[in-house]
């Protein structure tokens, strides 16, 4: 009796450690979805991690990237990885926020001033906001930059008050951004970042944020060839993988993925601080007109912009985390007096 107990446990366990081998030499098939275009750095990025994975894990990994916005915005995107569509996403700041609010507090306008003050501050944040995106089902890949995000307007605007005589692109399903806007004065019209040329094109916007590669990418300079020079804000964002798709993926090799995709994070971001400023001449070259500010104007958009740090503060990003960026950033720049005195104009 026992001996056939045993013969049979034995049958069960070797039943289900073959089903288990088959399903982990099975195919495995990520698909990625991304507003950013085709050939861009960041698409190229994803790219790369597709071929360092398949490296890792072999022929059986087949990674799909779907770039140029597709599959919709971010906002949809994120909605589809929830649902098993896709695995996973490359995200700006935006998209990312539809996961946790956490990462706005990256994103707040003005209160970085510099590429050093916001790698010390996020290198020390990460871990939290990672922790915080985990906890919604989605595992951070790797960080990225964008570049520092500009006002591009069809006329110039020089102040605050010329900015608010114009219909300011908002991306559509961030109703707190939105209420934010309208609580100091600007003229908001939400949308969907593939409807902004058509949008621009109508009439129905005459003004976007957004950073200067990607304006020369989509040639949305063209229909608003003016670029305010103030620095707003450094747009963050990253590649995130569902946790389901995560945990499917072989655990031997996990470290080794990880891995990947945060080298070419690293170098991802390189490039395209190396650009931003080689994007805003090139788009010089075609038309694109550099409005100045001088120190005093530059003073009046960091007075509007701190003006509104104490709506921002558990609105729009959840205040520990807002006050944990304000605390990192001061760290910084007392430890560096030569750095922050840098980071004025």
């Amino acid at each position: 009796m026992i001996a056939r107990l045993i013969r049979a446990t034995s049958c069960v366990v070797l039943l289900v450690l073959g089903t288990v081998t088959a399903t982990a030499q099975g195919p495995i098939r990520i698909r990625v979805g991304t507003v950013v275009p085709q050939g861009s750095l960041w698409h190229e990025t994803l790219q790369r991690i597709s071929q360092e994975w398949r490296r890792v894990v072999g022929a059986r990994l087949t990674m799909t990237i779907l770039a140029g916005g597709t599959l919709g915005d971010e906002a949809e995107m994120v909605r589809q990885a929830r649902q098993g569509r896709i695995q996973a996403v490359g995200l700006s700041s935006v998209g990312l926020s539809r996961i946790d609010a956490g990462v706005a507090c990256l994103q707040v306008p003005m209160l970085l001033k510099s590429y050093e003050e916001l790698d010390y501050v996020r290198d020390r944040v990460a871990p939290e906001l990672e922790r915080r995106i985990e906890a919604k089902g989605f595992k951070v890949l790797h960080w990225a930059d964008g570049g520092w995000v500009y006002a591009f307007t069809k006329r110039p605007a020089t102040t605050p008050a010329e900015l608010r005589q114009m219909k300011l692109f908002t991306s559509a399903g961030d109703p707190e951004a939105e209420a934010l806007y309208k609580d100091f004065g600007y003229s908001v019209v939400p949308l969907s970042m593939t409807d902004l040329v058509p949008m621009l094109q109508s009439g129905t916007v005459d003004a976007f944020a957004i950073v200067p590669l990607f304006a020369q990418l989509q040639e949305l300079f063209k229909l608003a060839p003016n670029m305010t020079d103030v620095k707003w804000t450094p747009l963050v964002g990253g590649t995130v993988i569902t946790q389901v798709a995560w945990d499917s993926l072989p655990n031997e090799h996990k470290s080794a993925l990880l891995e990947a995709a945060r080298t070419q994070g690293a170098l991802l971001r390189n490039e395209i601080r190396r650009m931003d400023g080689v994007a805003i001449v090139e788009m010089q070259k075609r038309g694109l007109k550099v409005v100045a500010v001088d120190d005093a104007t530059d003073r009046a958009w960091q007075a509007e912009a701190e003006k509104a740090y104490p709506k921002l503060r558990g609105r729009y990003c959840p205040a520990d985390l807002f006050d944990t960026v304000v605390r990192l950033r001061d760290e910084y720049r007392r430890s560096r007096p030569a750095a922050g005195a840098a980071t004025g104009r």
